[in-house]
């Protein structure tokens, strides 16, 4: 028993009954013309199912009434559930979205042909249920029943009583699975398109795929200050020289200090959104800062850069100085702070070429044995249409891309 009466103490039981009951206020609105509400028999009730029918039609072809639609059934047929404009949430099933095609307006006007059929239905009941109950309590009681209802009990008898639960029990049952048949109705005929569903995928996908830089832009610009931090401080101690802590001290705080502007820069995109301001991301021109920051570990970098890297395309470029920090990145951390390190960086319009190299002590735990840094590597240069080859080379350790990077001429 308590089974069967849970659907009543939940929320979205009344407010379907009320989706339902509106349904049935368009069709009262045209019994106002036609055909009023003094008739009776079989004619006048297929008359009055049927008035409104045409207006109903014309007002599916307006683009506006279905996301209106839309909206009442989200707020009512399954409330709770975020509401939000269009195609950015599809998890209802409803969708929020102005007539597209001519088959979005078939199918709204089959839905609002439902809704006004089944809301008189439901409205009829609601009112009859009641009264029925009462008139079966009254002739229990050996008081006159009302005779106008179509169910009215004949005479008086005590076990009348017996059945005046019965009609509220069938409203109930009535609004219940009406309401989950309406549902399931709106999800049908108001559910998005094939066209509405594809956008809200590629919506979903570049969403994910923005994130997915992001977490790579932490991973790097984190990543890389915290171990030129570890490095920096280690070597410091070591070599106990006040001029050399002096620098470290210094190198740390400018590295920290950047990566602080990377973590604000990213958390704000998480709040806001948008391109993040694309021109405040570091170039792959101000890869002399991470050569500088490694350098001040003690690690010995030799730079050759070749061509206008300062005119390498945005994009690029970005990703480019990304790479080259998380491959210093890896040297510093596999192989040491006192590992020498040879960047080069090549631009010929074409593309962009990247190459670092450092050798690995013998032991010394390589990029390749876990973490995502080389993975992060290889999916930017995908992204951007090149290729990254990462891993042993010549008895050591080699990080190679080659980036499109094509731009205009003069």
């Amino acid at each position: 028993m308590p089974a069967l009466l849970s659907p009543l103490t939940r929320t979205v039981t009344y407010t379907r009954w009320l989706h339902l009951l509106s349904g049935a206020v368009f069709v009262a609105v045209c019994s106002m013309v036609y055909p009023g509400f003094e008739g009776s028999g079989p004619v006048y009730w297929i008359e009055l199912m049927l008035s409104p029918v045409p207006v109903l039609l014309l007002a599916a072809a307006v683009p506006g009434v279905r996301l209106a639609e839309g909206l009442q059934a989200r707020l009512l047929l399954v409330p709770g559930q975020l509401v939000r404009h269009e195609r950015e949430d599809l998890r209802s099933g409803i969708a929020v979205a102005r007539a597209a095609s001519w088959r979005d307006r078939r199918r709204t006007a089959l839905w609002l042909v439902l809704r006004a059929e089944a809301g008189l239905a439901v409205a009829l009941l609601s009112v009859q249920a009641p009264a029925l109950t009462f008139s079966l309590l009254a002739a229990a009681s050996g008081t006159a029943p009302d005779d106008e209802l179509p169910l009215a009990p004949a005479g008086h008898h005590w076990s009348y009583a017996l059945l005046a639960p019965l009609p509220l029990l069938v409203l109930a049952a009535v609004v219940v699975g009406g309401g989950a048949a309406m549902t399931a109705a709106a999800r049908r005929l108001l559910g998005p398109s094939p066209a509405e569903k594809l956008a809200a995928l590629e919506e979903r996908t570049e969403r994910l795929l923005e994130h997915n830089r992001l977490a790579r832009e932490l991973h790097d610009s984190i990543g890389h200050a915290l171990t030129v931090s570890v490095v920096q401080a280690g070597a410091a101690r070591a070599a106990g020289s006040p001029e050399f802590t002096d620098r470290a001290l210094d190198a740390i705080e400018d590295t920290g200090r950047r990566a602080l502007e990377d973590l604000e820069r990213v958390l704000r995109l998480l709040r806001e959104g948008g391109d993040g301001r694309a021109a405040d991301r570091p170039k792959v021109a101000d890869a002399g800062r991470l050569v500088e920051s490694a350098r001040a570990s003690g690690a010995e970098v030799d730079v050759e850069l070749s061509g206008p890297v300062t005119e390498v395309p945005g994009p690029v470029s970005r990703e480019g100085y990304r790479i080259v920090q998380e491959a210093l990145t890896n040297a510093l951390r596999h192989a040491g702070p006192r590992v020498r390190v040879s960047v080069r960086i090549a631009y010929d319009r074409a593309a962009l070429e990247l190459d670092v190299r450092n050798p690995v002590p013998e032991g010394a735990r390589t990029a390749a044995d876990g973490g995502r840094g080389l993975c992060g590597i290889r999916e930017r240069a995908v992204l951007l249409g090149g290729t990254a080859h990462t891993g042993p080379y010549d008895g050591g350790w080699r990080v190679h891309a080659l980036l499109p990077a094509e731009r205009p001429g003069p």
